[in-house]
């Protein structure tokens, strides 16, 4: 499936294998640098397929030692070898034959984190997408699903523990020291989800018993002396567990699930069947080490892994361009786990909030793609917002428009009719068509449509008649290789509102579209009627963000400020404030641009106080709702000629006033969060630390003496890691006192440097910190014997935080930091290229950036596309940000 350099791969061109592979029988003998790897597999050729046309299999940065079919092995003028194939010309015409092969491979020399690899002395895997075929030569491709039975070899002192996918079958000694370890998968796979792990590790247990009684052993393997911070992490699985079974009907199918911890890993987690690899940082907590953010997001990662169980591993993709039906559906799956484990509405503000600060950008700048891509050059290149997050959105607009019940009789026949294969989107798509008795074939568009719709939003009122007409325009921005596209499917929930704060009910409407509450937009143009509506409504759109559009609708300060704190849709009530704060912000760095004053509206901080002294809405959500827009958020609102200069003067300027106007009730609102003394991390206790973070925070920016002394006092105070490390950052990005700021900076590296997952916050506290010298900064760090370039979570802690959430460092007018990360870029692009081009994507929205800075970005960028070797990984980001 995989082509040379340079070449992309359409969906189109997609054909069927002409030879699958029934079963593998892997026997790896474990070394550091010389890995001996056996395999065995029995293949069959596809009904009509010419006996003549050869048996491809690829391979990557492997030693071949031997080929043989069904036990005669070839000699050299019988197969073609290449860097990344062999090619077998001569096969039996028989339907089923067996093809051994013998590799040698070096985890040790493994920078690139796929395949096998050593991380911390232990041995570890990572396949996805494409690393098996650096264990092994093999048709990598995900169509392919075989039984796989892995015998896994090591010296029994360096590699006491040895796990493979599926159940184990047998284990013993086999002389010199050595030891061995056999598991048995019955469940037929991808090559993209073989894994296996060898090491000297700790780890902790539990019975599971699920829901028709069967029992399954659960265990957690950590390093050495890190069981401890494990616990979180085995409740987290567990109530995953519960929770399947009671949302979904679906229960786990083999007799045990291992989860281990790495620290050397590119991604967050792996599905491996039976055997997830984590991101140790997704795994070990403490009160004393992780934060709320820390806890939430292990318990996210561990649900998000296990439910691909069914959704990514039972029923896999037929090919890479349908990575969306698993990720994307595993992503709307964790999160409703989530949201039933905390605050609903908090966690769908969290969520959409997340795909405005990573989606939205992807799909208005030169890296715009559609969830299911038409093409692709290098498919690590795809594992995108897009993907996870709209695809997620896709899922959640399936459920919205068919409602619960017939949401889950199309989910259960999906399970039912594909179980054990390799899906399609058309194939999902089609059981909600079936279960839900509707034609979804405009919907389906959500597919391959790239951008973000932008619905725009005209309201009449007529007094007289007591009517009120709501028009509405859908718009498809024209994104590379799309240039016109087709109306979309679009549900929208929306509510009426009176002066009184009520919701006005509908008697009447006058309108084709509207099932269960929701209104289906499916034109271009299309209006709305309302009779008998008493008074002018204040409208609100798209409630609890129905579907990932931009809405054009402008509504007067007046009717932000009434929603936000009058509606009743949490979502709702965070949008228009959100809106609103966009609106006085950007306002504002126009203003600090030409040299004008900056200054926010009194009503603004009037809601605000409001919201910080609401003492009935939930504190998590008090604290939501005083987050105002991000500056990098704000600069995608702005879209072009952006100054992140302007735009920091601006936010600084309307913290520090909501600050000030806050000062006078921050006392009693910090009384009246009283927290147990023992830590908890459930989400009222969360909750109630955010928002004093957050109040403390503003007051530290607005200079007020109470919390530049209360933010000191909560640093060195802190009984947990959530409110030591928001003091540390507070103080660090806005408090004053240089004194203060490198106290507590050398106090936390002395507490935690032995600890690489706390470090790495340390790192990224100051990578983050506004303003031009932290380019200074950040080069000041990497010449640190505690950083590393080889380790990817160092590596995101510090260069890649200050790409992404710095934007004054980044876009420093010099260009210095443009300069900074292309060097990083170009240094890593060799060893480890899939980081690298992750890192690279910092960049995407280069052409928004105003003209001094724009240029300076795009000649770094040239020059980076004018090395030689460049991997596929990078050399594809960087064109399609330079050539579209």
């Amino acid at each position: 499936m995989r082509t040379s350099q340079g070449q992309a791969i359409h969906l189109k061109d997609y054909q069927a294998p002409e030879y699958r592979v029934v079963t593998v029988d892997l026997d790896i003998h474990l070394h550091k640098t010389q890995t001996y790897v056996k395999s065995k597999m029995l293949l069959v050729r596809a009904k009509g397929v010419d006996p003549t046309i050869p048996v491809k299999l690829n391979g990557d940065e492997l030693k071949l030692l031997s080929v043989s079919v069904d036990g005669k092995e070839l000699d050299e003028r019988d197969y073609q070898l290449t860097p990344t194939m062999l090619t077998l010309g001569k096969v039996p015409k028989k339907k089923k034959f067996e093809v051994e092969i013998e590799t040698e491979i070096n985890p040790d020399t493994n920078t690139k984190l796929m395949g096998l690899y050593r991380s911390s002395g232990n041995y570890c895997t990572q396949c996805e997408a494409e690393g098996f075929r650096r264990i092994t030569f093999f048709p990598d491709r995900p169509d392919i699903l075989a039984v796989y039975t892995t015998r896994i070899e090591a010296d029994k002192k360096d590699v006491p523990i040895l796990l493979g996918n599926g159940n184990p079958v047998k284990k013993g000694a086999v002389g010199k020291g050595r030891h061995y370890a056999i598991w048995h998968d019955p469940h037929p796979k991808p090559s993209y989800l073989f894994a296996l792990v060898g090491g000297n590790l700790d780890s902790i247990h539990k019975n599971f018993r699920t829901a028709s009684g069967r029992k399954v052993k659960l265990g957690i393997y950590v390093e050495k002396g890190k069981q401890n911070s494990a616990d979180y992490a085995m409740d987290s699985l567990v109530r995953s567990m519960r929770w399947d079974e009671e949302v979904f009907g679906l229960e786990y199918d083999l007799d045990v699930f291992n989860i281990v911890a790495v620290s050397d890993f590119n991604m967050g987690a792996m599905e491996n069947k039976g055997l997830n690899i984590f991101n140790d940082k997704y795994v070990l907590a403490n009160h004393d080490t992780a934060t709320d953010t820390d806890y939430a997001n292990i318990e996210a990662i561990i649900a998000h892994e296990y439910f691909h169980n069914w959704t990514g591993n039972r029923i896999t993709c037929r090919d890479w361009f349908q990575l969306c039906l698993k990720e994307g559906l595993t992503v709307f799956r964790d999160q409703e786990f989530s949201s039933d484990q905390r605050s609903r509405g908090v966690k769908r503000i969290e969520d959409v909030r997340r795909l405005k600060s990573s989606q939205f950008p992807e799909d208005a700048g030169p890296l715009a793609h559609p969830v299911r891509p038409e093409s692709y050059v290098e498919i690590n290149n795809f594992y995108t917002a897009t993907v996870y997050e709209k695809g997620a959105e896709i899922v959640r607009m399936i459920a919205t428009v068919l409602g619960e019940q017939k949401f889950r009789k199309g989910m259960d026949l999906y399970f039912k009719r594909h179980d054990g294969e390799a899906a399609t989107i058309e194939q999902f798509i089609d059981c909600f068509e079936k279960a839900g008795k509707v034609d979804l074939t405009q919907f389906a568009l959500w597919y391959s449509q790239a951008g973000t719709p932008l619905l725009n939003v005209v309201a009449k009122y007529e007094n007289s008649a007591k009517r009120l007409e709501i028009e509405f325009e859908q718009f498809q921005r024209p994104t590379s290789g799309q240039r016109r596209k087709a109306p979309m499917l679009i549900p929208q929930a929306i509510a009426l509102f009176g002066k009184d704060g009520s919701e006005i009910p509908v008697t009447s409407t006058k309108t084709a579209g509207i099932e269960n509450g929701i209104l289906h937009l499916t034109k271009r143009s299309q209006k709305l009627i309302f009779n008998d509506v008493p008074e002018r409504p204040i409208i609100s759109l798209n409630r609890g963000f129905t579907a990932p559009i931009e809405v054009n609708y402008r509504q007067s300060s007046n009717e932000l400020a009434f929603l936000a704190l009058n509606e009743t849709d949490g979502f709702s009530r965070w949008q228009a404030f959100q809106t609103y704060a966009s609106r006085t912000i950007i306002r504002g760095a126009k203003a600090a641009k030409s040299g004008e004053p900056v200054n926010a509206e009194d009503l603004f901080l009037e809601v605000g106080k409001k919201i910080a002294e609401a003492d009935e809405l939930e504190p998590a959500f008090r604290a939501t709702m005083l987050t105002v827009p991000g500056e990098g958020d704000l600069a995608q609102m702005i879209g072009k000629n952006v100054d992140p200069e302007a735009i920091h003067k601006s936010w600084m300027k309307h913290c520090a006033q909501l600050g000030k106007a806050i000062k006078d009730i921050q006392g009693p609102i910090l009384k009246g969060l009283t927290i147990e003394d023992k830590f908890k991390p459930d989400a009222l206790s969360a909750g109630k630390r955010s928002l004093r973070s957050t109040i403390l925070k503003l007051g530290v920016i607005a200079r007020a003496p109470e919390a530049l002394s209360e933010i000191e006092t909560m640093y060195f105070d802190a009984n947990n890691m959530t409110d030591k490390f928001n003091a540390l950052a507070t103080i660090v990005h806005y408090h004053p006192s240089r004194d203060l700021r490198e106290k507590v900076l050398e106090d936390f590296y002395q507490k935690y440097h032995l600890n690489h997952i706390v470090l790495d916050k340390w790192f990224a506290v100051q990578a983050t910190k506004p303003g031009k010298s932290a380019v200074a900064t950040v080069k000041r760090l990497t010449r640190r014997k505690d950083f590393s370039f080889s380790n990817p979570n160092r590596l995101r802690s510090l260069i890649g935080v200050f790409a992404t959430s710095n934007p004054t460092g980044f876009n420093a007018d010099n260009g210095r930091g443009y300069k900074l990360v292309a060097d990083v870029i170009r240094r890593l692009d060799n060893s480890n290229p899939q980081v690298a081009a992750r890192m690279l994507t910092a960049f995407r929205s280069f052409n928004s950036l105003e003209p001094g800075r724009r240029t300076l970005a795009q000649d770094y960028l040239k020059e980076l596309q004018r090395q030689d070797k460049l991997s596929n990984d990078v050399s594809d980001i960087l064109d399609r940000m330079l050539n579209r």
